[in-house]
């Protein structure tokens, strides 16, 4: 059997999504920015790129489903924070965010790469967008690109 796997090379055409939310915006556009530079970095044109704002975490499945059905876009990027409060609040959110993006991804065969946060403090966040631990935006648009590219192979 051959060896598969995707790269860092966007495909011909291809375009991305990013779908961000407003919440905690200090977090959430620091990973925007993050994830636009890493896209310009490795060669996809600013007019490739469309960056879709909703409400919250919460949101982005719903965005992310119409992207993906209309079938424009060969990856979408979902950024975001949801913190950690006094209630099971964060747990319905953040849970129910990542379980609706990866039911995008299996329902549409469009990668859908989970960049939410879900911290515990917002301390911890301002580590993943752009502190200690890099940025998570970027970290999420190197594995846009790379599944945009497997799937090309996988045609």
């Amino acid at each position: 059997m051959p060896h598969i796997e995707g790269d860092l090379r966007s495909p011909d055409g291809a375009r991305f999504a990013i779908i961000a939310s407003r919440w905690n915006p200090r977090i959430t556009d620091t990973l925007v920015a993050g994830a636009r530079k890493t896209f310009a970095e490795h060669g996809v044109a600013e007019t490739a790129i469309d960056v879709i704002r909703v409400p919250g975490a919460w949101e982005i499945p719903v965005a992310a489903a119409r992207i993906a059905t209309a079938g424009a876009h060969a990856a979408i990027v979902a950024l975001g924070c949801v913190v950690r409060g006094d209630t099971r609040h964060y747990e319905q959110v953040a849970d129910g965010c990542s379980e609706g993006l990866m039911r995008v991804a299996l329902d549409s065969g469009v990668p859908v790469c989970n960049g939410v946060l879900a911290v515990e403090l917002h301390e911890d966040a301002e580590k993943r967008a752009d502190g200690s631990h890099g940025n998570k935006g970027e970290e999420v648009a190197l594995a846009a690109l790379e599944m945009a590219n497997l799937m090309e192979k996988l045609a």
